[in-house]
């Protein structure tokens, strides 16, 4: 049996990993779920569940004690992201509603090759030839995907 402490110790990569199983079911579970329910409804309930299921797990680990620690830079960054969270949920329904999940799921993860070249710019993450030619790829298959 695996133990709660090796799941914690796993790398970046095991993490990662795990998010695209999660956000695969994700596009699954919410294509079924907005089926007949108003997009902006279906995202103000997952939200809601998402709210209640991190403060249970912050809560659950003993980490919301740490709330205070957090300086104004980070709450100002931490809210910008859940603002472009939301924005980025309501649209992502909306497509879902309107076109099939296997079209819409390769279109959303353009976000990879647009972060990378955001982190490039913003962050000064380096751009190698690997991360280019796998933007490419990224970019190059998502179009195959939705025009196929």
């Amino acid at each position: 049996m695996v133990s709660p402490r090796t799941i914690f110790r796993m790398t970046w990569i095991g993490w990662a990993l795990l998010s695209a199983v999660f956000a695969a079911a994700t596009a699954l579970l919410a294509k079924v779920g907005v089926a007949h329910v108003d997009s902006n409804l279906a995202t103000a309930i997952r939200t809601t569940v998402v709210l209640v299921f991190a403060w249970a797990i912050a809560i659950g680990l003993g980490k919301h004690g740490e709330i205070h620690l957090l300086d104004r830079r980070a709450v100002l960054f931490l809210t910008l992201s859940g603002l472009a969270t939301g924005l980025s949920w309501l649209c992502y329904f909306r497509a879902l509603q309107l076109g099939p999940a296997s079209r819409v799921a390769p279109l959303d993860k353009l976000s990879v090759p647009l972060v990378m070249v955001l982190a490039w710019l913003l962050l000064g993450e380096k751009l190698t030839v690997p991360v280019v030619a796998g933007g490419l790829l990224i970019t190059a298959g998502a179009v195959v995907m939705v025009l196929g």
